[in-house]
């Protein structure tokens, strides 16, 4: 008996360090890495719905998303900027089998090839799929964008879940320009640099598929950095806001500043986004 009990908290442990959709990062020493000293913001965890993704493809870890199932876009990205080592941009996009069904396999798939093992199954529940951005008039907007990337970290952006509609002249303009200057910055200055990217949701305003809201258009995007040296101790930090229109427009700020910013979608405090808040 004893020797069962043993094996099935074995199993249980394995499962939980493998699963790519997990009660808390804190669980994961794989995923709790991209979080500077492996602080996780406590800003979105009460977000009704929210599930925690360790966004793992060709079975590792690359980034760690906190997801809002019911908007179907992500609260944030969290990752660790890498210099790119070239290769082209993804031509699939995945989804989290394990926000279809926790049993299924714990590795972002193409949701056309999960659908041939799974037909008849619908997988748009709680994420976003690609049909809801066809043909909508938003892109593809990466949080953690590929271009922070080496491959094969550059191919796991290309979730959904990591994903959100944006006003195509702010992603391809402004903040593309944004995330190349943050690149130039990260070569120059640090060491390591620990990254967030998020998005606020919009009060009711959707793509629409067949008279079914299905993704939420955010009314924001934001993002903010944490640089430091070979001890991790911090170098500098910083922080941006747009506005997810044509205004294509992006005000840099302090961390302090988008605590502010943030602080105006909560009802409960922000608190830190980085341990110390990034400071020496």
């Amino acid at each position: 008996m004893q020797t069962l009990v043993t094996l099935c908290a074995l199993l249980l442990f394995l499962f939980s360090v493998h699963a790519d959709v997990v009660d808390r990062f804190e669980d994961v020493p794989e995923c709790l890495k991209y979080f500077y000293k492996e602080k996780v913001p406590e800003w979105g965890t009460s977000t009704p719905g929210a599930a925690r993704l360790c966004q793992r493809f060709v079975n590792r870890y690359h980034f760690a998303t906190l997801y809002d199932t019911n908007h179907r876009i992500a609260v944030y990205s969290a990752y660790h900027f890498q210099p790119s080592n070239g290769g082209g941009r993804e031509r699939r996009w995945f989804v989290e089998p394990q926000l279809v069904n926790l049993s299924w396999q714990a590795e972002m798939k193409d949701g056309y090839w999960l659908g041939k093992d799974h037909p008849g199954v619908y997988q748009g529940e709680k994420q976003a799929l690609n049909e809801d951005y066809t043909h909508s008039g938003f892109d593809r907007g990466h949080l953690n964008p590929n271009g922070h990337h080496a491959v094969p970290s550059r191919n796991a952006t290309f979730t959904l879940t990591n994903v959100v509609p944006q006003n195509p002249k702010l992603n391809q303009n402004a903040w593309r320009i944004h995330e190349s200057q943050l690149t130039d910055l990260f070569k120059s200055k640090c060491s390591k640099a620990y990254v967030l990217v998020g998005a606020i949701p919009s009060a009711d305003n959707w793509i629409v598929k067949n008279n079914v809201k299905r993704v939420n258009i955010p009314d924001y995007l934001w993002n903010a950095f944490c640089c430091v040296d070979n001890n991790e101790r911090p170098l500098q930090s910083g922080a941006a806001t747009a506005r997810n229109t044509e205004e294509n427009w992006v005000e840099k700020l302090s961390l302090d500043k988008l605590g502010e910013f943030l602080q105006q979608f909560s009802n409960q405090p922000v608190g830190e986004l980085f341990y110390n808040n990034c400071r020496a």
